[in-house]
């Protein structure tokens, strides 16, 4: 599977200026996204082969789940503090 050209331009350009801590890496792709429009972002989409789309799409599933699920113990463990 070919990775996208992006990810790898970004790559060359933080090598060795970034720990590759979570943090870091959500800085990295907040900032490249602020930086794109609807248009340009779609047009990386239509850039994808089968596989590469496949994976972005799993891996928004998985990151949105563990988020939903995240969000559900923390309200659940809200609630048992609020009744104890």
């Amino acid at each position: 599977m070919k990775k996208l050209k992006l990810v790898d331009e970004i790559f060359e350009m933080y090598r060795g200026k970034i720990r590759g801590t979570q943090e870091d890496l959500d800085i990295i792709a907040f900032t490249i996204l602020e930086q794109l429009n609807r248009e340009e972002l779609l047009s990386m989409v239509n850039d994808m082969s089968e596989d590469e789309l496949a994976y972005f799409i799993r891996l928004y599933i998985v990151e949105s789940l563990k988020g939903k699920m995240n969000q559900h113990e923390n309200s659940a463990s809200e609630n048992e503090s609020i009744y104890h």
